[in-house]
């Protein structure tokens, strides 16, 4: 389906804990001075803003971006640190989607791949990512990460994060992110999933904890509907090689959303 456009959602809850994921992982992994891979599956437009007619339809980031910022939580974590960086460059209501945040931290060396199917999105993020090196395709996101894996570097990260639009999502990611482990052992394969009140994640999650992946950090957070009538309750990572410190990271986020 080509319908979902992301920015009725950006900066929600679920993205806070997002990027908050990304951007640890990201800085941490940067430390080293080792060049690493960056893949996408899904990328949407890459930047967006926060006071926009559709942003405003929805709301979602008053319970979001918006009340980490009034309560100046997550301060000096590199989430913040990015957000930051965006805005200096795009307006002080500019918020980053993943591609953006992952284009903050990579170097020379690093390469970056991001998926986008849908015909505006695709065009929105080429232009949001000009001059970052990360280069774009307009494909099936689990289409380019199993053709790109193992990737050049080897070293690297992967963040999948559907729309969960198509149902049937849910049933197949598993064996793609087994296939993926097996191509790329040494990968950061992160998974983004919503909390929905029918409980539809969780039988996706028993099967990927019933494959035995290495390092796995499953995280989630619970915060109320961000508007009436909306199914999500909250936001999980489900995360293969978990990079060290990263449970730690998250850690704010939650007490923040659950006290």
């Amino acid at each position: 389906m080509l319908s979902y456009q992301h920015i009725y959602h950006a900066g929600n809850p679920a993205d806070v804990h997002k990027h908050t994921a990304l951007a640890a992982m990201l800085a941490y992994m940067t430390r080293k001075d080792k060049p690493l891979s960056y893949i996408e599956t899904h990328g949407g437009r890459g930047l967006y803003q926060l006071d926009s007619a559709e942003a405003h339809k929805t709301g979602e980031a008053a319970a979001g971006i918006d009340a980490v910022e009034a309560a100046r939580a997550l301060a000096g974590s590199p989430y913040r640190k990015s957000l930051a960086d965006v805005r200096a460059a795009h307006g002080p209501r500019a918020y980053p989607g993943s591609p953006l945040i992952a284009a903050r931290f990579l170097r020379p060396g690093d390469a970056g791949h991001v998926a986008e199917l849908h015909p505006q999105e695709h065009d929105a993020l080429q232009q949001a990512l000009a001059g970052t090196g990360l280069r774009v395709h307009r494909q099936d996101g689990f289409e380019m990460a199993q053709a790109i894996c193992p990737p050049t570097p080897r070293r690297g990260l992967m963040l999948i994060d559907p729309s969960y639009e198509v149902k049937a999502e849910y049933g197949t990611i598993p064996g793609q992110v087994a296939k993926l482990h097996r191509k790329w052992n040494v990968g950061v394969i992160a998974l983004w999933y919503p909390v929905l009140t029918g409980g539809v994640h969780g039988p996706m999650l028993a099967a990927l904890e019933a494959q035995g992946l290495p390092g796995v950090l499953r995280h989630e957070i619970r915060f109320p509907p961000v508007r009436a009538g909306h199914r999500m309750v909250g936001s999980g990572v489900f995360v293969v090689n978990a990079p060290w410190g990263l449970a730690e990271a998250l850690t704010e986020v939650a007490r923040f959303y659950q006290g």
